[in-house]
């Protein structure tokens, strides 16, 4: 089990040394959230959160625990919907999802009103795991912190990607290339971090299956030397926002 203060890099490179494996350069990390919000002590007891008039207020009107609702507001810039089948927020961090990403699934006293949040900063977090990665191992490798979101358009939920270093994360296109008819795209922009992290969210699983971390090969075209601008490159600007 993940806790306070246990490292991360350290957990990633002994499980691949009992497995016979060692890290590559080109080789992409994905690590599940809650493995790095554990071990950055981002548990939260509700009965211990105190709800005040605009939590009793959001609580009121989704049919929220208040001390949760309160929860939802401390990690959030904006609420941008509140629903009673989720809160729409806009996290700190720019991410719009619900319920500002708190979640007890997986989450030791989960069911006691035990609750884990996001990462103060992931794509930090991203960066920290990578740093330690690369000189336990030697190997220059990129790390991707993701969480399961969904999607304005669509049902259901794909692995995201909320943390971020050493990777791409958008491969724009535009006026870059042609369809199979010489046409020069207008609107390409491919999200390799999300589209890496919903392959490794899909193999790792969303339940008991206990694989918090993914290694994904191959992909090394997408990999590069330096952090990089961080999954928070790939946030739409607020005056883009087309659900506003």
């Amino acid at each position: 089990m993940f806790a306070r203060g246990l490292s991360v890099a350290t957990s990633i490179c002994a499980a691949l040394a009992e497995g016979g494996q060692a890290l590559r350069d080109g080789d992409i990390c994905v690590i599940a959230q809650k493995i790095v919000s554990k071990s950055e002590g981002r548990t939260v007891e509700l009965a211990a959160t105190v709800p005040g008039r605009d939590a009793q207020d959001l609580a009121a009107r989704t049919g929220r625990d208040p001390a949760m609702a309160q929860a939802i507001l401390n990690e959030s810039a904006e609420i941008l919907r509140p629903h009673p089948a989720a809160i729409i927020a806009r996290h700190h961090t720019g991410h719009v999802l619900a319920n500002a990403g708190i979640d007890a699934s997986n989450v030791e006293g989960g069911d006691t009103g035990v609750v884990l949040l996001w990462p103060v900063d992931p794509d930090a977090s991203a960066r920290a795991i990578r740093a330690q990665l690369n000189a336990a191992t030697g190997s220059r490798v990129a790390v991707i912190i993701a969480d399961s979101m969904g999607r304005a358009w669509r049902i259901g939920t794909i692995g995201t990607a909320i943390g971020c270093a050493g990777l791409t994360v958008l491969e724009d296109r535009r006026g870059k290339a042609v369809d199979l008819y010489g046409r020069t795209l207008q609107a390409t922009v491919i999200a390799i971090a999300d589209s890496i992290a919903a392959m490794a969210v899909l193999a790792m699983g969303e339940g008991d299956e206990g694989t918090p971390v993914a290694l994904v090969r191959g992909a090394m075209r997408w990999t590069c030397d330096e952090d990089g601008p961080g999954a928070a490159s790939g946030l739409r600007a607020m005056e883009q926002d087309m659900f506003r």
